[in-house]
């Protein structure tokens, strides 16, 4: 199977969970296409992000655990990535709802994360983008419009396809 290939296939499984696993609570199945919901959350030091600080900005958000083996293999990925294109306005947020983990921390430093570590407390807005599994990677465009999501890892050719034209 070619890289392209995988690559749908993985958008495909992917736009799956966004549109059909929705909780009862939400109005409206997020789809490719649609406006991502805003956030606001506290990153490992508690200092406040919000999203829409990042309007006009292609914006990254990877929901994520520290028991995740595809997590611990792309992080540096991740990092490469946001240290190339920051400068382009590329924001990258992990999302962590298992704040009290207790290797958190210690994740985070060894893989030297550059980029805000966020904590969803009670899992508010991995429901509000129906995170069921993880990894789980959603890809929004500078009007944070969702233009991708990919379960499981993610390679530097697959963010340079998808993002590639916004930066």
């Amino acid at each position: 199977m070619s890289r392209l290939t995988q690559l749908w296939v993985a958008l495909v499984i992917s736009i799956f969970f966004i549109a059909g696993c929705s909780s009862d609570k939400a109005d409206k199945k997020l789809q490719i296409g649609d406006h991502a919901p805003g956030f606001q959350l506290t990153d490992i030091d508690d200092q406040e992000f919000s999203l829409n600080d990042y309007q006009g900005m292609p914006v990254i958000i990877r929901f994520w655990s520290t028991d995740c083996k595809y997590c611990r293999a792309d992080t540096p990925i991740f990092n490469t990535y946001f240290n190339r294109y920051s400068r382009e306005n590329l924001q990258v947020f992990y999302i962590n709802t298992i704040p009290e983990d207790p290797y958190l921390a210690g994740f985070v430093k060894d893989l030297e994360i550059g980029f805000p570590v966020l904590l969803d407390h009670g899992g508010k807005v991995a429901e509000k983008y129906n995170i069921r599994l993880q990894p789980q990677t959603i890809i929004l465009d500078p009007s944070h419009r969702i233009i991708a999501a990919i379960l499981g890892g993610v390679s530097d050719e697959e963010l340079t396809e998808i993002l590639g034209k916004y930066l």
